[in-house]
This record gives C-alpha cells, structure tokens and sequence, in this order.
C-alpha cells in the first residue's frame, strides 16, 4: 500500500497526522483481517517506511498510537509486536468455569455451533483462493493427525482447521471471537477432541464430518456447509454431554443474600 498525499507548506502538521492515521489504519485492518497475528513482529520503521512510501516519522507516529491503544507492544531489544492479547475474547475467570464446570463448558461449544455454522456459511461465499489454500493446508494435516495417536496434536490441528474456517468467512468478529475462544479454551480443546474421542468409530465419525465441512467449502455450498458445520459441533456435543455432571438445581438451593 503506498500512501501518498500532495504536501502543503502552509499545514505540515495537519498533513502529518493525516499520513500517521492512514498508516494506523491500514495496520489495524491487518491485525482484523488476521494477516498480523497476536505475538508476531511488524518489519521495522524502515522497511515500513520504504513500502508504504511514508516517511520513517510518520511510521512512528502512527505505531506510538497503536501502542498506545493497547495493539501493539514494543520490546525490550528493539522492535515492535502485535499484542499478545490481542483477540482473547473471554476473560481468565471464565476459564476456571470451564475447567471446573462440564456444564458450562457444554454451552460454550453449543456458542461455538450457532457462530461456527454461520463462518462456513460465510466462508463459502467469500473464502479467497489464498482462504482455500489455507485451509486445504489444515485440513490435509488434520487428516494425518486423526490417524496418529498424539492427540495433542489432533487437537491443535482441528482447532487450527476451525481458525481457517473462520478467518475464510472475510468476516473479522467471526475470526477474532473463534481465535480468542480457542485461545482461552485451548486444553480442554486437546483433551475434547483427543483424549475423549479415542474409539475408533468416533475418531471415523469425526473425520468425515471435517470432510464435509471442507467439501461444502471448497464447492461454495453455503447451506450445505453450515448444516456439515452445526451437525458436526452438534455431534461434539451429544457425545460430552453423557459424561457431563447433573445440571445444578439453584431452585432447591436458599436464595442468598444480596446488598
């Protein structure tokens, strides 16, 4: 992206801001867009500079903004990162909820299958050839996971396979809100998918509902692949909840005090 304005003599400063704002811009729709990842480094002033056609000022000026809204950090060391924060949706008490109670953990993956169906509905309308390739890369290593016997492994890679889902659909909240609930989620999501599904029938029944959530996508199917998608979370959830702990009665419990 080349950012070029005609200079004015009379307003230097206003035209400065001007540019710094452009270049705030265009990093924050890459940070959206999912083409700057949380913990990954920016190029330098320099580099910057000579490829948007800025000068080095105007580069800093607009990172010193971006750091100071809390979405990018500067190191020790030298250099410039995006947040590591950044796109954690849920906070850290939630996540003990969710260690601590099936039951809530039931109903963020009931979450995830109304917001996952619509992102494969999106995603095959809009994924790009470089969303397809992307996510034709995870899927491929999910396949090779599902037959080995890591797990964790398993795990990472449908997590990963369900990113590329989101980031395809080209909508930004769907992206970030996935990121930040696998983020929060993330070892519960490698003993789900792993070490509770290690019979061989579920293992099978898991990878050929991947299979048509990839198919739907690739061939622009939006129905058919929000219907593979939700049948698939919907599936996740039928098999976990039998292991669930009863549904807590709060009506048989005393009304506590409030002030």
């Amino acid at each position: 992206m080349a950012v070029s304005m005609s200079t004015s003599h009379s307003h230097p400063q206003v035209e400065q801001v001007r540019v710094c704002d452009q270049i705030a811009l265009h990093i924050e729709k890459l940070i959206l867009n999912g083409s700057l990842q949380s913990g990954e480094r920016l190029p330098s002033e320099r580099v910057l500079a000579s490829r948007l056609s800025v000068s080095r000022s105007s580069v800093r000026e607009a990172l010193q903004k971006l750091i100071a809204k809390g979405l990018l950090t500067s190191r020790r060391g030298g250099g410039t990162w995006v947040s590591e924060s950044f796109g954690t949706s849920f906070s850290d008490p939630l996540l003990t909820l969710l260690e601590t109670h099936p039951n809530a953990h039931i109903d963020l993956l009931r979450y995830r299958a109304t917001i996952e169906g619509e992102a494969a509905y999106c995603a095959a309308i809009h994924a790009t050839k470089e969303d397809l390739a992307l996510l034709e890369e995870r899927y491929v290593d999910l396949i090779k996971k599902n037959q080995s016997d890591d797990y964790e492994a398993e795990g990472i890679a449908d997590a990963r396979f369900h990113l590329a889902i989101a980031k395809a659909s080209r909508n930004t909240v769907f992206y970030h809100l996935m990121k930040g609930i696998f983020e929060l989620n993330k070892n519960r999501i490698i003993t789900n998918i792993g070490g509770l599904f290690n019979e061989p029938e579920l293992r099978h029944a898991l990878a050929l509902q991947h299979q048509a959530i990839y198919d739907a996508i690739i061939e622009h199917n939006p129905h058919k692949a929000k219907e593979a998608s939700q049948e698939h979370l919907n599936f996740v959830i039928n098999i976990l909840d039998k292991d669930s702990l009863p549904v807590f009665d709060s009506d048989a419990m005393p009304i506590l005090a409030t002030a």
